[in-house]
């Protein structure tokens, strides 16, 4: 697919139209650059098509679905309830394709060739695309991402699926076996033990192993009662069919083997050897923080410079080096990225809360939230690491919600502001993001709605 004319040179050229590769062109051409973006598969990317949107609604599916078998409670009585999974993969594919057709709209909007295939450098002035056609650019953008890391022994086909297509099955299966116990492992192993499939998820180590473990043991309470068996301190050994060996020797039998260990960057076949692009030991691009590389001509954003390997750090790079790349003086100096795992409590973090010399941590329970008590959704916290002179370090959420409610913590990490900052803005009531700001009425010692002891503040 190509929008407009075929221009042999353009100002910039980006590979990659993943959410940091569409906007970065979109923000060139903003600035009156000639724009040509290369994309092998479809328009956002990863994230509009095949990881952050897809699991997010589907995982708004399992719980509707869940909930109207559990809501007995609140009087409601719902007698049968059934899933139609090939009905939900269309609405799954629907959201994407809307979501693509509006990047696509973007591009040509902006005036931005959108050329559907790959790109190879030819060197530090040219790309070679899968239609023969050469491109001659000033600045280039390489925003390829990344891909599901393979696991050795259970490579992907044969039965072995990545987490993108267990995102794109048009049946419910009866079990599945997930290998790896990070975020994408807890989201799709909750979503689907939602719509009843018997999930079992092997951890090398532990369940979101780098996560506070305050946080991490509500999920697994959760995932417990969920009917999710996680088996710890394991490895895959070898497989039979549809019959995994355990490093212990345990053997676990499943309809779905989803391999979920990790990402790895993705920048074979993009001829980086013809450039003067250079690549740490693991692959990653490196970057200053203007995202330029140690090519003079040639810059980078998103997945394949490396962690934390989140779609809004991508986006936010993106504007970066599609300003760099016009000639403005602009750079990545952001303090936080947030992040958010939609597990059941979500969890969300900005910043660090752990407890360090010249650091305190306040913490506030849902269990004593108006709003978290109406709807039954008590299993939950926030916490809110501060310095000596109140300068909020940190903020994590445990709650319903937590996706939404992390941002006002983010902002206040940016602005330099302090609990005190926080506890005297009013939050509307009644609502979950009353706690953040109970958290911090805690931290300055004159918490109102839940008892800490006596307070002389």
């Amino acid at each position: 697919m190509v929008m407009g004319s075929l221009p042999q040179q353009v100002d910039v050229a980006v590979i990659g139209g993943g959410v940091g590769g569409y906007v970065a062109a979109i923000r060139a051409a903003q600035l009156g650059k000639s724009v040509a973006l290369v994309e092998k598969n479809k328009l956002g990317g990863h994230c509009l098509n095949y990881a952050c949107i897809p699991s997010k609604t589907l995982i708004h599916i399992s719980d509707i679905f869940y909930q109207s078998q559990h809501s007995q409670k609140f009087g409601i009585n719902v007698q049968s309830a059934s899933i139609d999974a090939k009905k939900m993969l269309d609405w799954r594919m629907s959201v994407a394709k809307k979501l693509e057709d509006g990047v696509a709209f973007l591009c040509k909007s902006n005036s931005i060739d959108v050329f559907n295939g790959t790109g190879t450098f030819l060197s530090s002035n040219s790309i070679q695309l899968t239609d023969g056609v050469t491109l001659e650019f000033k600045k280039a953008i390489i925003a390829t991402g990344s891909e599901p890391t393979t696991l050795k022994g259970f490579e992907f086909g044969n039965g072995i699926i990545d987490y993108k297509q267990a995102l794109m099955l048009d049946t419910i299966p009866k079990s599945m076996l997930i290998i790896g116990a990070g975020y994408v492992s807890v989201e799709i192993g909750t979503l689907y033990a939602k719509f009843g499939t018997k999930v079992t998820i092997l951890a090398r180590s532990d369940v979101l192993s780098h996560f506070d473990r305050d946080a991490v043991n509500l999920v697994k309470k959760r995932m417990q009662e969920l009917g999710i068996n996680v088996i710890t301190g394991v490895n895959p050994a070898s497989r039979s069919g549809n019959t995994v060996t355990l490093s212990n020797g345990q053997t676990v039998t499943v309809d779905v083997i989803v391999v979920a260990t990790g990402l790895s960057p993705y920048t074979q076949s993009l001829g980086l050897e013809n450039t003067k692009v250079e690549m740490d030991e693991k692959g990653f691009i490196t970057v200053d923080n203007t995202m330029q590389t140690s090519d003079p001509n040639i810059l980078a954003v998103g997945d394949v410079i490396g962690e934390p390997m989140l779609a809004h750090k991508a986006i936010r790079q993106g504007v970066v080096a599609g300003e760099v790349a016009a000639g403005q003086n602009s750079s990545y100096d952001n303090i936080v990225v947030p992040a958010v795992i939609f597990s059941d409590p979500e969890i969300a973090i900005a910043g660090s809360i752990e407890e360090t010399e010249g650091v305190k941590v306040a913490k506030f329970p849902l269990s004593a939230l108006g709003r978290a008590i109406a709807l039954d959704s008590t299993n939950g916290f926030v916490k809110i690491a501060y310095e000596d002179d109140g300068l909020v370090k940190g903020v994590e959420i445990v709650s319903q919600d937590a996706n939404s409610m992390i941002a006002e913590a983010t902002l206040a990490i940016e602005m330099g502001a302090t609990v005190e900052d926080i506890a005297d803005t009013i939050h509307p009531h009644p609502t979950y993001s009353e706690a953040i700001q109970e958290a911090a009425e805690a931290a300055l010692g004159r918490g109102i709605h839940f008892f800490y002891g006596k307070q002389n503040k």
